[in-house]
C-alpha cells in the first residue's frame, strides 16, 4: 500500500512562517541548479501569501540573515556548502529554523563513502565500492569494473564518469579529483535506475528514469528534454513497496528527516541496489520530487508548503493526513 500526504491547506494561515529565507545560489559546483531551484521555491511562496526573501550565501551571508532577520529558512542550495550541514549548523547557532534535515544528516548524506559505510553497516543493498585517496591505489579497483568514478563530496552527477578498461581509471580519478574531495570508486549496475521521494515519513510513488545518455548525468538531469520519466514505474506493487521500504530505511539509518530522494539501481535478477540519500533535492522544472509529488495530488506550491512545514515545532511540525493512493494503472511519461 503506497501513502501520500494530503495536506490541509484550508486550516493553515502561510503567515504562521513568518518571514522566510529562500538560500539560493551558493558557491558550489551546483550553484546554478540552486539559482533554478530557489527561484521556483520562492516564486511558489510569494504565490501562496508567505514573506519570503530570496538570499545568496555567496555573498555575506551572516549580513545578510542579520539585516533581514527571518523567522525561519527553506534551503535551496545544492552540494558543498549548504547540502553538507555546514549551512545547516550556521542557521541552528543563529537561531533560524530551517526546512529539511539538520546537521549530522546532511553531513553523512553528502559524504557518499561515510553514507554507503553506513548503510552497508546495517545491511541496506548498496554496490560494492573504493575510496581512492592516491592515484597509486587504483589497482585495487580493477576488480569492481565496470564502474563509476565520482567525487565523494559532490552531487548532481558533478564529476562522474564511467570507467570499463584498467586504463581509463586515472584520467577519470584525475576529473574527480578536480573537486577537492576524496575519490569513489563505485560498482556498476546493469540495469533500470530509479529515485523515491521521502515527504515527511512517506515514501511517494517511484519514478524510472529513462536517460539517452550514456548515464544519468548532469545534462540529462537538468537540461535535456529527452530523459524519460515512467510514472507509474512499471513495477510490480511489491516490487514498488520493496524500494520504499529501502528508501525509508536508508533515510532513517542517516538521521534524515522532512524531505528528500533516495536513488536506487535494479540488476538484471531484480534485485534493488541504493546509490545514495539526497537531502536537499532539485526544485527545478526537470527535477524529480515534484514530479513524485504531483502524482499523489500535490501541486508545487502545496509540495513547498508542506516540506516548509518541517520546520515548524509543536502539532504543524511534519504533520499530514495519511490516505492511500490509487496507483494509475495505465504507464505513461511525465
Amino acid at each position: 500500500m503506497i501513502y501520500s500526504c494530503e495536506p490541509n491547506h484550508e486550516s493553515f494561515d502561510p503567515r504562521a512562517f513568518g518571514k522566510v529565507a529562500v538560500l539560493l545560489g551558493g558557491t558550489s559546483a551546483e550553484r546554478e541548479v540552486s539559482l533554478a531551484s530557489g527561484d521556483r521555491v520562492y516564486a511558489a511562496l510569494v504565490r501562496t501569501g508567505v514573506d519570503a526573501v530570496m538570499i545568496d550565501p555567496a555573498n555575506n551571508l551572516v549580513e545578510q540573515l542579520e539585516s533581514h532577520k527571518p523567522d525561519r529558512a527553506f534551503i535551496a542550495l545544492h552540494g558543498r556548502g549548504g547540502e553538507d550541514g555546514t549551512v545547516q549548523g550556521l542557521l541552528e547557532l543563529m537561531g533560524i529554523p530551517y526546512a529539511g534535515s539538520g546537521v549530522m544528516a546532511s553531513a553523512l548524506a553528502m559524504d557518499k563513502y561515510r553514507s554507503k559505510l553506513l548503510m552497508q553497516a546495517v545491511g541496506l543493498p548498496t554496490p560494492d565500492f573504493r575510496l581512492i585517496e592516491d592515484p597509486d591505489h587504483l589497482e585495487y579497483c580493477v576488480e569492481i569494473l565496470p564502474a563509476f568514478i565520482k567525487p565523494s563530496l559532490e552531487g548532481s552527477s558533478v564529476g562522474v564518469a564511467r570507467v570499463d578498461r584498467e586504463q581509463d581509471l586515472y584520467p577519470a580519478w584525475e576529473k574527480a579529483s578536480q573537486y577537492g574531495s576524496s575519490v569513489l570508486v563505485e560498482q556498476f549496475i546493469d540495469g533500470p535506475e530509479f529515485t523515491v521521494t521521502v515527504l515527511n515519513g512517506q515514501p511517494l510513488p517511484a519514478i524510472k528514469i529513462e536517460s539517452q545518455e550514456e548515464f544519468y548525468d548532469y545534462e540529462a538531469k537538468y537540461l535535456s528534454d529527452d530523459t524519460g520519466y515512467r510514472l507509474p514505474c512499471g513495477l510490480s506493487e511489491g516490487e514498488e513497496q520493496e524500494m520504499q521500504a529501502l528508501a525509508l530505511t536508508a533515510f532513517e539509518t542517516l538521521g534524515c528527516s522532512g524531505w528528500g530522494r533516495v536513488d536506487f539501481m535494479q540488476d538484471e535478477r531484480g534485485r534493488f541496489w541504493i546509490l545514495e540519500v539526497n537531502t536537499v533535492p532539485g526544485m527545478t522544472d526537470h527535477s524529480l520530487v515534484p514530479m513524485a509529488a504531483k502524482a499523489v495530488g500535490l501541486d508545487f506550491d502545496q509540495l513547498v508548503m508542506e516540506i516548509l512545514k518541517t520546520s515548524l515545532t509543536g502539532e504543524l511540525s511534519g504533520q499530514c493526513i495519511l490516505k492511500e493512493y490509487s496507483a494509475i494503472t495505465e504507464t505513461e511519461e511525465v
